[in-house]
């Protein structure tokens, strides 16, 4: 009889959970969130714990650091693009290697023939399983463009969050 109710119960504390607004903030890293729902009604149901699984638009482990991203120009490894407009490229300078396709383009622009994005922005277009670096002044506009390139398709795709401001600080370091 106790079991039979606790199993009862089991059933509707999952639909209310799922028809009920999640806080936010309630996520951990790594996508999951995490609700403990303490059961002491019957002996046969101590303690619940409900695992609600938050979906992201980005694959995990998105960042790149100043020295991971020396580490891949180097070796020659990724695509950086450089989602600045133009101006800011000449006014405050850019990473060495970086391809610049401002923001407001990179989702026509990963869709172009390759000889179409070569011609328009002076570098080859990423194929869908290279990895692509995005970076701007502050990570505000990479971070963007990381969900554009991922809703297209691309699988290895990263952002430098520290972007030009951060690349100039170590460089002068």
């Amino acid at each position: 009889m106790a079991m039979r109710r606790c199993l009862g119960f089991a059933g509707v504390v999952p639909r209310l959970i799922w028809n009920s607004t999640v806080l936010p903030g309630a996520s951990v890293p790594g996508g999951r969130s995490f609700l403990s729902c303490p059961v002491n009604t019957h002996l046969c149901c101590k303690n619940t714990e409900l695992r609600l699984r938050s979906f992201t638009s980005g694959p995990p482990s998105t960042d790149v650091s100043y020295e991971e991203l020396k580490q891949l120009l180097a070796g020659q490894k990724s695509v950086v693009i450089d989602v600045r407009e133009p101006w800011e490229l000449r006014e405050y300078g850019f990473i060495p290697g970086s391809i610049n396709v401002p923001l407001g383009q990179v989702n026509t622009a990963l869709q172009l023939a390759p000889e179409e994005f070569t011609e328009k922005y002076g570098g080859e277009l990423p194929q869908l399983t290279d990895n692509i670096v995005f970076s701007c002044l502050a990570g505000v506009r990479s971070k963007n463009a990381l969900n554009t390139a991922a809703s297209l398709g691309y699988n290895d795709v990263q952002h430098y969050p520290g972007g030009w401001q951060d690349w100039v600080k170590n460089e002068h370091n």
